[in-house]
């Protein structure tokens, strides 16, 4: 098969497209002919090996997972031992340790069987943006109110709303019947107000306290202090650090999430860091949520397997609108 391999830790001058032996799934996998795999700023970390706190799971000299890619949506080509209730042909989404590739090998605890009955419009490049953020997204709103989840007429804040997380949570938190504001550039304004925000705030122009307090904070970008965050918050409103990123080598933005629990105890609101888990149940829920119309993946372009390179550089510039996907 071919797929895009990395070298070692470093830039995308570590990828090149290799051909490699077909693999073949074992004890609880299923073996996915691969149609598209999404990328994501996991991908990202996972080929520069940063933040250095992550190494032991990146693999600490060579990459643990040379094949790039998490997100995968394809048919399914075989089943390993013990794998009940799926059948060769169905189409699947879930997450690989390796989605970039002609065949991927998926655990069927991290695979959700796709419904045939999906609106036409809605192909295997869609599914393919789902997984990863979408489970972040979907794990993070039913943090509110001490995990009971978003509420009709809660106040909902989504920072970094225009990307593969935020554009999730958006819709998720809309369709709950929450007020939704987003925090995105301006460029991207227009996108977010369609994903069903109600007001768009400019992460450009300074502070975003203009006195609107939310029930739910929801951060999948940015920098901003911890302090700052919480001074958003209802009293006791819940804070939920998804994603962000910094110039640190050594943690990245996840010093910010330990910060959060280690002060949580101590005040009354909910301070929580986020890594969420790929869980074929809730995969599941999200394709139920997008054949309700409920949710909508939002692509931003498609790549070639051989521009995956150029496809990272745009997610890293922050130039990719909700998610960019490699077809296969």
């Amino acid at each position: 098969m071919r797929a895009v391999v990395q070298r070692g830790f470093g830039g995308t001058e570590q990828l090149s497209v290799q051909e490699l032996p077909d693999p073949t799934p074992g004890e609880g996998e299923v073996l996915v002919r691969v149609t598209a795999a999404g990328i994501d700023r996991g991908t990202v970390h996972l080929l520069s090996g940063l933040p250095l706190a992550g190494r032991p799971y990146f693999g600490l000299r060579t990459p643990r997972f040379p094949v790039v890619g998490r997100d995968v949506s394809g048919t399914v080509a075989a089943l390993g031992p013990g794998v009940e209730g799926i059948k060769v042909g169905q189409r699947v989404i879930g997450t690989a340790d390796g989605s970039v590739a002609e065949l991927a090998v998926v655990p069927v605890s991290r695979l959700a069987v796709v419904p045939a009955d999906l609106p036409g419009d809605l192909g295997p490049v869609e599914l393919a943006a789902l997984p990863v953020s979408g489970l972040t997204a979907l794990q993070g709103l039913a943090k509110a109110h001490r995990g009971e989840g978003v509420r009709t007429g809660d106040r909902v804040l989504v920072i970094g709303a225009s990307g593969g997380v935020g554009s999730y949570a958006v819709q998720l938190a809309a369709a709950a019947g929450a007020e939704v504001t987003g925090v995105a550039s301006a460029a991207k304004a227009d996108l977010v107000r369609d994903l069903g925000a109600t007001r768009v705030l400019d992460y450009a122009a300074g502070t975003l306290d203009d006195g609107t307090r939310y029930d739910l904070l929801l951060v999948a970008g940015g920098t901003h202090r911890l302090r700052d965050l919480r001074r958003l918050l209802v009293r006791e409103g819940t804070l939920v650090l998804a994603g962000g990123e910094s110039d640190n080598r050594l943690t990245a933005g996840a010093h910010r999430q330990l910060l959060a629990m280690l002060w949580s105890p101590f005040v009354s609101q909910q301070l929580l860091g986020l890594m969420s888990r790929e869980s074929g149940e809730d995969l599941a829920a999200l394709v139920e949520h997008v054949a309700e119309g409920r949710l909508r993946p939002a692509v931003d372009r498609t790549f070639s397997l051989p521009q995956t390179p150029e496809a990272l550089e745009e997610l890293i510039a922050g130039r990719v609108r909700g998610k960019a996907v490699i077809t296969v």
